[in-house]
C-alpha cells in the first residue's frame, strides 16, 4: 500500500530542514546560496489586489517579497506556497531560437522558490525549492522539484543517512570491485588513479575522504538553474543543478543530477532523455532517447540517439551514439556510433573508436562477474569482434573481423590482430598501421587534436601516435620480435634454445640486421603468452615491423633534437646538443586519463595522497596542472634518452659529421611516411571495386573529393617542403667553423 500522509496545506513550503543549528532558520543555506543581489521587499496592498485579480493564490501573501521592479499583472493564474522572492519583471518578452513568452509567471504551482531578473515561467505544474538566475525560461514542465537532501549527483552522504544511500559508479568490472564515488569535476584521471591499487585500503580510504571533504553535508540545499538557461516540455526534473546557457527540452526525466554549462561551453538535453545518478560536464550535447544512469559525462562530449550509459565515465571530446555502455572508464576522444556496438567491464585508454557488432563485453569466463579488459591508447576493433575477457591490448591496436575465442594479451602496439580460422591460428602483424594505413594514424592525431573543443587546453591530453606511453611500447615490441626470431631460426636449425633472454634479444637482432627481408618472412616466427589457448602464435611481417620500429623510435628521438636546436646558429647548435642533461629514472610513464606523467611523479602524488600532504581533489587537479607545464619538457628528455639507447651513442659526444647524417636519415624516413600517407589514400582512388559505384572519375570526386584536393595531405606536402628548407639550413650551420 502507498504511504500517502495527509498535511495541512499551511505545512506546504516550510520545514525544508528539519533539525535547523541554533540561531539559523530554514532559509539560511537558501540566501547563502542565493547571489543575485537583488534587494526584495514586502507586496503593496495594491500589488496583492491586482495579483489576486489575475487569479494567484498564496497561503500568505506577506511570504512573497518582490523587487522594486516587480509588476504585478505579469503573474497570472499561479498557486503560492512559502517564501517566495521575485526579481523584476518587465512588460516584454524572451525569445531563445523559435520560442517566443512574455516575461511573467503563468499558470504554474510554485514552493518556496527564488526568481532572478526578468524570467519567464509558463505552465509549471508543480516547481518547488529552486534559485532561478536572471532571464531563465520555463515552459511547459511536469515537475522540478528538489529535495532536502538532494546531493546533485554526487556520492556524498548527508547528514543522518547511511552508507547505502551513497551512489557509486561501477567502473571497469561488473563486481563492483573498482566502484568510485561521483563527483562534480571528477575527471577521467582521477577515477583512473581511484580504481587501481585496490589492495591499499588506505588509499581507497582517503580516496573518499577526499570526495566527503569536497561537499557539505548539511540537509536543505536548494537546487539552482542559472541565467539565461531555458527548459521546455521536460517531464521531470529533480534534485536537478543546472548551470548558466543551458538548453533542456522534452527530456522525459532527469534526476539527481548536475548539468555543468557556461556561455561559451553550454550544455544542452534534447527530446526524450532519461538521466539518473551523473555528473555532465561544459559544452555537452544529450539528444534523442539516450538512457544514462550512474554516469560522469566529461566536458564536450556527446550522447545521441538512444545509447545506453550505464556505470560509465565517459572522457572529455567523446561520442557514444545508438550503442550500449556499461561498467567502463573510457578516456578523452572515444568515438562509438553504430547501435549493435557493445561495450562493457572495459578500462579505454583514449583515441578509440568502436565499430558496429562489436561485442567487447565481458563474457562471465568464470563463475563471477569479475572480467574485464584493457584496451590502449588508439584500439580499434573492426566490424563484429568479440573479445573475452580478460584481455589487455598495447596502444594502437587493430583486430580484425572475428571472434577471439580466448583471452589476449597483446603488448605490440600498432599492431593487426586476426584469426585464422582454417590453421585454427592467431596471428598478429605487428606495426600494421605504420606499413599500410599511415594515412589514418596520422589523420587521427591532427583530428582529435582539432576536436579537441576545450576553451583552456590543460591538462594535456596527447594525441600523437609517437609519445612516451607507445614508444616505450615500441621498444619493448623490438626486443619481443628479436627474441622470437632468433628462437624461430634456431628451431630451424635445430640449435638448442638458450634460456637467457639477452642472448636470445641480441642473436635475434643481429639475424635482423644481417638477414634479408625474404630470409626473415620464411621463418615461422612463433610467440607465447599471448593468447590464452594451446594453439599457435604467429608474427607476420616481423623484418618490416622490426626495422619501421626503429625508424618510428629514431624519429622520436631527432624531433626532440631538433626541438633543442631550434633557433641556434652555428657552433651553438652542437653546443645545445653536447649541455643536454638526461635523466634516465622516468622513462616509465602513465596514461592517467588522456594526460600522461612519469610513473615516479603519479606514485609520489599516490603517497603524498596517502599521507595527507594532499587533502583535496582541487590540489590533485593542481597536480595534473603542474604536470602539463612539465609534460613537453620531459617528454623531449624521454626521446634524447630513446635516441641514445637506440643508436648507442652519447648525445654529449656526438660529432657534426653525426649530427648531419642523422638529419639525413631523419628526412628520409619523415619523406617516406609523407609518400605512405599519400599512397595509403590514392588506393581508394585506384581500387576498381572502390570505383564501380560511380559512372566516372568526375562523378567520384564530386561524391568523395579529388585525392588533389585533400587538406590533410597537401599539408603534408607542404609540411615536408618546408621542413627540408629548414633542415638544409640546419646542416649549412653545422657545417661553419
Amino acid at each position: 500500500m502507498n504511504n500517502i500522509k495527509k498535511i495541512s496545506v499551511g505545512q506546504l513550503g516550510y520545514g525544508f530542514i528539519k533539525d535547523l543549528p541554533k540561531g539559523k532558520d530554514e532559509y539560511y543555506l537558501r540566501n547563502k546560496q542565493n547571489r543575485s543581489g537583488i534587494q526584495y521587499r514586502k507586496l503593496s496592498a495594491l500589488e496583492i489586489e491586482i495579483l489576486v485579480r489575475n487569479r494567484n493564490t498564496s497561503d500568505d501573501w506577506s511570504n512573497i517579497l518582490v523587487s522594486n521592479e516587480f509588476n504585478p499583472e505579469l503573474v497570472k493564474n499561479c498557486s503560492f506556497f512559502g517564501l517566495i522572492r521575485i526579481g523584476n519583471l518587465e512588460s516584454s518578452c524572451l525569445s531563445f531560437s523559435d520560442l517566443i513568452v512574455p516575461i511573467g509567471l503563468y499558470n504554474s504551482t510554485i514552493i518556496s522558490s527564488d526568481f532572478g531578473n526578468n524570467v519567464s515561467i509558463h505552465n509549471v505544474n508543480y516547481m518547488s525549492h529552486y534559485i532561478l538566475g536572471n532571464e531563465v525560461i520555463i515552459n511547459n514542465v511536469n515537475e522540478l522539484v528538489t529535495t532536502n537532501h538532494s546531493k546533485f549527483g554526487n556520492g556524498i552522504i548527508k547528514k543522518g543517512e547511511s552508507e547505502s544511500v551513497r551512489i557509486w559508479l561501477e567502473l571497469c568490472n561488473e563486481n563492483t570491485g573498482r566502484k568510485v564515488l561521483p563527483f562534480n569535476g571528477m575527471t577521467a584521471g582521477d577515477a583512473y588513479l581511484w580504481t587501481r591499487h585496490r589492495e591499499d585500503l588506505l588509499l581507497q580510504k582517503k580516496f573518499i575522504e577526499l570526495t566527503d571533504n569536497q561537499f557539505d553535508n548539511k540537509l536543505g540545499y536548494y537546487g539552482k538553474i542559472g541565467d539565461r538557461t531555458v527548459i521546455k516540455n521536460c517531464k521531470i526534473i529533480k534534485d536537478v543543478w543546472v548551470g548558466e546557457d543551458a538548453y533542456l527540452k522534452g527530456a522525459n526525466k532527469i534526476k539527481n543530477v548536475t548539468i555543468n554549462s557556461h556561455p561559451d561551453a553550454k550544455t544542452q538535453v534534447g527530446e526524450g532523455c532519461e538521466l539518473v545518478n551523473g555528473i555532465i560536464g561544459y559544452g555537452c550535447r544529450i539528444f534523442y532517447g539516450i538512457k544514462a544512469v550512474r554516469f560522469v559525462l566529461s566536458d564536450y562530449s556527446q550522447l545521441k540517439y538512444g545509447a545506453r550509459l550505464i556505470n560509465s565515465f565517459l572522457g572529455p571530446n567523446a561520442t557514444i551514439s545508438c550503442c550500449e555502455v556499461l561498467n567502463s572508464l573510457i578516456f578523452p576522444a572515444h568515438e562509438q556510433h553504430h547501435n549493435n556496438s557493445f561495450l562493457c567491464a572495459a578500462l579505454v585508454m583514449g583515441q578509440s573508436n568502436i565499430a558496429a557488432g562489436a561485442t567487447l563485453g565481458s563474457n562471465h569466463n568464470s563463475r563471477g562477474a569479475d572480467g574485464e579488459v584493457i584496451m590502449g591508447r588508439g584500439f580499434w576493433p573492426g566490424l563484429c569482434v568479440s573479445i573475452k575477457h580478460n584481455s589487455k591490448f598495447a596502444s594502437f591496436s587493430l583486430l580484425n573481423k572475428g571472434d577471439y575465442n580466448y583471452e589476449l594479451a597483446i603488448p605490440l602496439p600498432f599492431s593487426l590482430i586476426s584469426n585464422e580460422p582454417l590453421k585454427d591460428e592467431l596471428i598478429i602483424m605487428p606495426g600494421y598501421w605504420f606499413l599500410y594505413n599511415f594515412y589514418a594514424l596520422a589523420r587521427n592525431a591532427w583530428k582529435y587534436v582539432d576536436r579537441d573543443k576545450r576553451k583552456y587546453k590543460t591538462p594535456i591530453f596527447e594525441y600523437d601516435y609517437l609519445a612516451p606511453d607507445s614508444v616505450n611500447e615500441l621498444v619493448n615490441a623490438r626486443k619481443i620480435i628479436a627474441k622470437a626470431v632468433a628462437i624461430a631460426q634456431l628451431n630451424k636449425s635445430k640449435k638448442p634454445i638458450p634460456t637467457d633472454d639477452n642472448k636470445l634479444f641480441n642473436l635475434g637482432e643481429d639475424l635482423l640486421k644481417s638477414k634479408s627481408k625474404k630470409e626473415i618472412d620464411a621463418l615461422e616466427v612463433i610467440v607465447t603468452g599471448f593468447e590464452n589457448s594451446k594453439r599457435k602464435t604467429k608474427l607476420v611481417k616481423s623484418y618490416d615491423a622490426y626495422h619501421m620500429f626503429e625508424k618510428m623510435i629514431f624519429m622520436y628521438g631527432i624531433e626532440a633534437v631538433l626541438e633543442t636546436i631550434e633557433n641556434k646558429k652555428g657552433k651553438a647548435i652542437l653546443n645545445a646538443v653536447h649541455t643536454i642533461k638526461l635523466s634516465t629514472t622516468n622513462l616509465t610513464w602513465a596514461n592517467i586519463g588522456g594526460q600522461l606523467i612519469p610513473q615516479k611523479n603519479v606514485d609520489s602524488l599516490l603517497s603524498k595522497i596517502k599521507n595527507d600532504h594532499i587533502k583535496s581533489w582541487d590540489e590533485v587537479h593542481s597536480f595534473y596542472e603542474q604536470e602539463s607545464e612539465k609534460y613537453s619538457s620531459r617528454k623531449n628528455n624521454h626521446a634524447l634518452a630513446c635516441l641514445e639507447a637506440l643508436t648507442g651513442k652519447q648525445l654529449g659526444k656526438l660529432s657534426a659529421t653525426q649530427l648531419i647524417a642523422w638529419i639525413d636519415t631523419y628526412f628520409e624516413i619523415k619523406k617516406d611516411i609523407t609518400t605512405r600517407i599519400q599512397k595509403t589514400r590514392a588506393k581508394d582512388y585506384a581500387n576498381p571495386f572502390r570505383k564501380m559505384v560511380y559512372e566516372n572519375e568526375a562523378e567520384m570526386n564530386a561524391v568523395v573529393g579529388a585525392l588533389e584536393d585533400n587538406g590533410f595531405i597537401n599539408d603534408q606536402n607542404k609540411h615536408i617542403e618546408s621542413l627540408g628548407k629548414k633542415l638544409t639550413e640546419v646542416k649549412k650551420q653545422l657545417k661553419i667553423k
